[in-house]
């Protein structure tokens, strides 16, 4: 990859991805009503136990997310993120 691809930008979203979940799973919660007859109860149980179960991961620090940001060399620097 070196000579080939320059690497702009790196973060670990890890830390805020457990807020990102929880609140996933409160929308879910909220719109449960208007699912559930196409959907389900198997898929409710299926999809509330990986919402809170990857909150859980997140918090505990046993699961991460990272975004890399690469382009190719020579290419102008993106804006990667505004701060």
């Amino acid at each position: 990859m070196e000579g080939i691809f320059v690497m702009e930008d790196w973060h670990n979203f890890g830390p805020y991805y457990d807020n990102t979940l929880i609140a996933w799973h409160d929308n879910f919660e909220k719109a449960w009503s208007k699912l559930k007859e196409k959907y389900g109860g198997r898929f409710y149980r299926m999809w509330k136990y990986y919402l809170l179960s990857s909150a859980g991961g997140f918090r505990a620090r046993s699961q991460q997310l990272w975004q890399i940001v690469f382009t190719r060399f020579g290419t102008p620097q993106p804006v990667c993120r505004i701060s």
